[in-house]
């Protein structure tokens, strides 16, 4: 795919879930009034605006995902620029965020390219789907990764089966992928490539959904924001969840579940000191568990809830710290994966070799060619063979 090559037609989308009722669009209190007619009138319904079927003048019909963020900002302005009939769309995903600087920077950024902008009250739906899962997943004992359900229950979920209701053709977003039908490839900006996050979606999901800025470098996207003089051109990107704020998330953790003192062991069964809670540690972690008087650095090996004890490996080159096989289920993928794939256990980790043996329709065991450090269950392991997404699973063991 080049960089003007975004599919004319696609199928249809998936049966998801039903959503809150939309809100008003709304639009910066500090525009002028040639800048808000060139939008829409802020009291008008969203179902009044956007009800009908046929896009204008016989264009395709689209809606951004505009976070506030300068990847979403500029997938609006080439979808704009190729013809696309363009709404730009912000989500609300929690409490305290109806007015925050990311909306106020995505309606700016919609002004500027005069296109209508409208607002989407996820919050139910979010701390149904993504919240409740994650400290489920936490006090489990697993490590969860959030953004994969989010993308796959929120933004290509009740996000887009809305817009579909609403005569839209497609969703896009600011993801740094490529889609090829309905299929995704890795991103040209590999430092950026965001596929890992992506493996849950369906091929219904990923036929509706564009991702413009796929074939770019991150220097190249921020030099087209400039340009066009969007004001989100040199925003830093967003880290971290939204429920969070300004806590560390350990910190965060700590005030949602309970502790429970347990014991620190390494691999010869030695008491190395005491935790709060075995839950908030993730194998492979170095930093939290705050016992001195080691020669080596700490790194969390195992844990097991049932005893409350974590094993710690003592230096990044302890035994127990590696693993030479894992089983991954609740898998979502393209075809039946190949003896020998590519695999990635973490985001931006280096794909690792590995051999495949399916134990069951629903269980693939994986063997790495290399031994693998500080492997979570409950995270993602992504399947690739070269550029393309194969999909992927959870890691159970």
């Amino acid at each position: 795919m080049d960089k003007t090559d975004i599919p004319g037609t696609f199928n249809a989308g998936a049966t998801l879930d039903p959503v809150q009722p939309m809100r008003y669009a709304e639009l910066p209190h500090e525009l002028n009034k040639t800048n808000m007619a060139r939008i829409w009138n802020k009291f008008i319904p969203l179902d009044k605006k956007l009800s009908n079927k046929v896009s204008l003048r016989g264009r395709r019909k689209v809606f951004v995902a505009m976070s506030g963020g300068v990847d979403s900002s500029v997938a609006a302005l080439m979808l704009k620029r190729k013809g696309y009939d363009v709404t730009g769309a912000h989500m609300i995903c929690w409490e305290g965020c109806e007015n925050n600087q990311d909306k106020q920077d995505a309606m700016r950024v919609a002004a500027k390219l005069e296109i209508p902008f409208i607002v989407f009250d996820f919050r139910k739906e979010y701390r149904h789907k993504v919240y409740d899962y994650m400290i489920n997943e936490y006090a489990a004992g697993r490590t969860p990764n959030p953004d994969v359900v989010c993308n796959s229950e929120i933004k290509f979920g009740i996000f887009l089966k809305r817009v579909l209701e609403m005569g839209a053709d497609y969703i896009a977003t600011g993801h740094y992928v490529r889609g090829v039908g309905d299929k995704l490839r890795i991103a040209k900006d590999l430092n950026k490539d965001q596929s890992y996050f992506l493996w849950k979606l369906t091929p219904e999901q990923i036929s509706r959904s564009l991702f413009p800025i796929g074939e770019y470098f991150k220097r190249e996207v921020r030099q087209i924001a400039k340009d066009a003089g969007l004001i989100t051109a040199e925003k830093k990107d967003s880290q971290g969840l939204c429920f969070v704020g300004k806590l560390d998330f350990q910190e965060f953790l700590r005030e949602v579940l309970p502790k429970r003192e347990g014991a620190v062991v390494n691999s010869k069964g030695e008491v190395l000191g005491q935790h709060d809670g075995a839950q908030f540690f993730t194998l492979g972690q170095r930093h939290g568990l705050k016992l001195g008087g080691n020669l080596r650095p700490l790194y969390v090996a195992e844990k097991n809830l049932e005893t409350n004890t974590i094993l710690a490996a003592e230096g990044s080159d302890d035994p127990v710290l590696y693993k030479k096989e894992i089983e991954v289920g609740d898998l979502n993928l393209v075809s039946d994966l190949p003896e020998k794939v590519l695999v990635r256990i973490r985001y931006r980790q280096p794909l690792q070799k590995a051999h495949v043996h399916k134990l069951s329709t629903k269980i693939y065991k994986l063997f790495f060619d290399l031994p693998e450090r500080g492997v979570a269950s409950g995270q993602s392991a992504v399947f690739y063979e070269g550029e393309n997404l194969l999909g992927g699973g959870i890691i159970k063991a």
